[in-house]
């Protein structure tokens, strides 16, 4: 089939590889220049595992161009990705997915048949402002094409991205037609029918069985995004309100998480507690909901209690590291990860950013290391002194503290030993309960984890 893919960002991109890799012919349109000039080389302009590698290897199926209206009038398909940031309510702003829709519209050809498909993070109802633009603008230029409208919510988590649309858990089309049901039963069919060769460097996870298509009406399928983030958000913010219970009472939230997660109503995943979530995802979803039920009058105590929750976690670390140190005015703490989970180089409402804005203001000298985000993170934090240091050793050197905000594989790595004769007090916040106590105090640190 005939893909064009409206925005180049986290989803369109990763969503564009994979079917180019699945055998559609894929063109994004990207109108940021500075992307579209990456992309053009074949580069990858935001860190996912594979993705530069896969834009390579489909460079015959994959093209990039900032001109919409060269591009959708031969397509089958065509799929809006683009941003919907938040606004000052917490609503996610619609504006760019129609404007998209009505650049997408006017460049089609009329007597054609046409599947449209947002796949944006939208509010509920947003499916029916599309569809009004969609008449709104066939109308006026007197467009006899036949538009079939769908709602096709993603689940990538990043860092997995490619793996999670290669492997997902299901697929979920919420439409009136069932034409675009069809349209994306067959754009999809190689991965609910799991036919294709996997890529060498992402093997088909073992025992994967082939995801179902949930088919849906549009409001319900909106509604199956947000609701999926927020359970998320809670059952994280959950253990985090648990770890700090176990702290007060000589508990191992570790533990406990471990304990309760085998329960098969519960489930393990999700209950790592910690710094808190971050990224472009939970805070502004969970925001956005909380928001769309007041448009009603309506109250979601759960889900605004689990955002409560987290703005605290960074301030339960800084509590520690004041316990530790007898104060941080004038102490220098090195901060070990930047963005807000690992294999990403987001810094988007990154817990670990959050917490350095909030040691710099009580008058700590902040270092910071991260193995890909140095870049983005200097960027959002130019406006405080933070000084960013490549190598995780030399910023411990002469350190009064070291915080664990980001759990990068290459850390576990780290000689803590090492780590902890450099510095001026050796004192580790392990605010991801990342390392081993035990280890981490036969090497000498003074280790202060969440809820152990």
């Amino acid at each position: 089939m005939k893909v064009t893919i409206i925005g180049c960002g986290y989803v369109g991109l990763t969503t564009g590889v994979a079917l180019a890799y699945l055998g559609h012919q894929v063109t994004g349109v990207e109108k940021d220049q500075d992307k579209l000039e990456l992309l053009l080389q074949g580069k990858s302009p935001i860190h996912e595992q594979g993705l530069e590698k896969l834009i390579k290897e489909c460079a015959s199926r994959l093209s990039f161009t900032a001109d919409a209206s060269l591009v959708v009038p031969p397509a089958d398909i065509i799929i809006i990705a683009v941003g919907t940031p938040q606004k000052e309510n917490g609503e996610a702003d619609t504006y760019y997915v129609e404007e998209a829709a009505r650049e997408v519209v006017s460049s089609f050809v009329s007597g054609r048949s046409y599947t449209l498909v947002v796949k944006s993070t939208v509010p509920i109802g947003s499916n029916r402002r599309v569809a009004y633009v969609v008449e709104k603008v066939l109308s006026e230029r007197g467009n006899s094409a036949q538009v079939y409208l769908a709602s096709n919510p993603e689940f990538l988590r990043e860092g997995l991205a490619l793996r999670d649309t290669l492997y997902p858990d299901r697929i979920v089309v919420g439409a009136k037609d069932s034409r675009a049901v069809e349209a994306l039963r067959l754009l999809y069919r190689p991965i609910l029918e799991q036919t294709f060769e996997p890529p060498t460097f992402l093997p088909r996870p073992e025992g994967y069985m082939p995801p179902p298509l949930i088919t849906t009406d549009p409001t319900s399928a909106e509604m199956i995004k947000y609701a999926a983030n927020a359970f998320l958000a809670v059952k994280i913010s959950f253990i985090n309100e648990i770890a700090g219970l176990c702290d007060k009472v000589g508990a191992d939230v570790t533990e406990v998480a471990r304990g309760i997660g085998l329960d098969s109503r519960i489930g393990s995943r999700f209950l790592s507690a910690g710094l808190g979530w971050g990224g472009s995802c939970f805070p502004k979803d969970t925001a956005a909901l909380v928001a769309m039920a007041s448009e009603f009058n309506y109250s979601l105590p759960i889900v605004e209690a689990a955002r409560e929750v987290n703005a605290r976690q960074q301030l339960l670390i800084v509590e520690k590291l004041q316990g530790a140190l007898k104060g941080i005015r004038g102490q220098v703490i090195g901060v070990l990860g930047l963005s807000f989970k690992p294999n990403t180089d987001d810094i988007r409402e990154s817990p670990a950013v959050k917490l350095i804005r909030l040691l710099v203001e009580r008058g700590a000298h902040v270092r910071a290391h991260d193995p890909v985000a140095i870049p983005k993170a200097r960027q959002a934090l130019s406006s405080m002194e933070v000084d960013f240091i490549e190598n995780p050793y030399k910023m411990a050197e002469g350190a009064d503290a070291l915080v664990l905000a980001t759990e990068w594989e290459e850390y576990r790595f780290l000689n803590l030993r090492e780590l902890a004769e450099c510095m001026r007090e050796p004192v580790l916040v392990d605010a991801r309960n990342f390392f081993s106590p035990e280890e981490a105090r036969q090497a000498g640190f003074n280790y202060l984890g969440v809820g152990r």
